[in-house]
């Protein structure tokens, strides 16, 4: 078998990754713009998915997605242009910031876990409750020993 046909047939680990990831972000961002928020992108995931609702460092943002200071601190511009997060002083630190989310953060963060949650319950449907529930495991298991947190 061509290596090209087993990648087609056999995806490997990256490629389910990000085949999932994507098409999971089409959906989501999708629905986000039906529910009036049109103007959040894929990119903007790496802020919102991780922000407390009580606010969060930037640096506690850039370590739980994985992405630079730099890039947080341009999408937290953009967000805070659209609306979706304030800039506060820490009450721990007065010397650091507090990203903190909006009303229309906070109500993007609510639709998008129902949206996420009506997206899982459709596959754990499809696939059995417990076969999903596994998987669920599994795939947190992989996740966590990739980016270093387990051994």
């Amino acid at each position: 078998m061509r290596r090209s046909e087993r990648k087609r047939n056999e995806p490997d680990l990256g490629i389910l990754s990000s085949r999932t990831l994507f098409s999971l972000q089409k959906e989501l961002f999708a629905a986000l713009a039906e529910q009036g928020h049109p103007r959040l992108r894929p990119r903007h995931g790496a802020v919102l998915a991780y922000l407390d609702e009580e606010g969060s460092r930037a640096t506690d943002l850039a370590a739980r997605s994985g992405q630079h200071k730099q890039v947080i601190g341009t999408l937290v511009d953009e967000l805070e242009e659209l609306g979706y997060v304030e800039r506060r002083p820490d009450p721990a630190d007065r010397r650091a910031k507090l990203i903190v989310p909006t009303g229309r953060g906070l109500d993007q963060m609510a639709r998008s876990e129902e949206i996420l949650a009506a997206i899982e319950e459709r596959h754990a449907e499809a696939a059995g409750a417990a076969d999903y529930a596994t998987f669920k495991r599994v795939f947190r298991l992989v996740a966590e020993r990739q980016s270093g947190q387990a051994e």
